[in-house]
C-alpha cells in the first residue's frame, strides 16, 4: 500500500479508471455475441439492429480511449462484412449520409460609401 498521499490518490484513480474501462469492454463483447447470435439465427432485421448496437458500443469505447480507434474501426469494418456475407441488408433506421446542399449564392452586398479624405494642412510658417 502506498504512503505518499499523491500516491494512494493515484491508486484510487486507477481502480474506478478500471472498472470504468471493463464496463465499456463488457458492453463491447456483449455486443458483439449478440451479433453473432443474430447471424446464426439469419433474421436481416436482427442482424442489422445487433449491428447498430455493435457499432455504437465500438464508438463509445473508442471515444473514450478505452480501445484504439484503429481497432475499433478493424472490429466495425469485420462486422459490416459479416453483415454483408449473411445478406443483410440496411434497413431504413440505419443512419444514412446526409446528401450535401449546393451552397447558397452570396448575393453581392451594396458597396461602402467611400471615406474622405482628411483635408491636408497648411504649411507652418517659420
Amino acid at each position: 500500500m502506498p504512503i505518499i498521499k499523491s500516491a494512494k490518490k493515484r491508486v484510487k484513480q486507477t481502480n474506478a479508471a478500471t472498472k470504468r474501462n471493463s464496463v465499456a469492454k463488457r458492453r463491447v463483447r456483449d455486443a458483439l455475441k449478440a451479433f453473432q447470435a443474430a447471424i446464426k439465427g439469419g433474421k436481416s432485421a436482427d442482424i442489422q439492429a445487433t449491428k447498430v448496437a455493435v457499432d455504437s458500443a465500438i464508438d463509445k469505447a473508442a471515444k473514450k480511449n478505452v480501445i484504439h480507434k484503429n481497432k475499433a474501426a478493424r472490429k466495425k469494418a469485420q462486422v459490416a462484412n459479416a453483415a454483408k456475407q449473411a445478406g443483410s441488408k440496411p434497413s431504413s433506421t440505419a443512419k444514412k449520409p446526409a446528401a450535401k446542399k449546393a451552397p447558397a449564392k452570396k448575393t453581392p452586398a451594396a458597396k461602402p460609401a467611400p471615406k474622405k479624405a482628411a483635408p491636408k494642412k497648411a504649411p507652418a510658417n517659420k
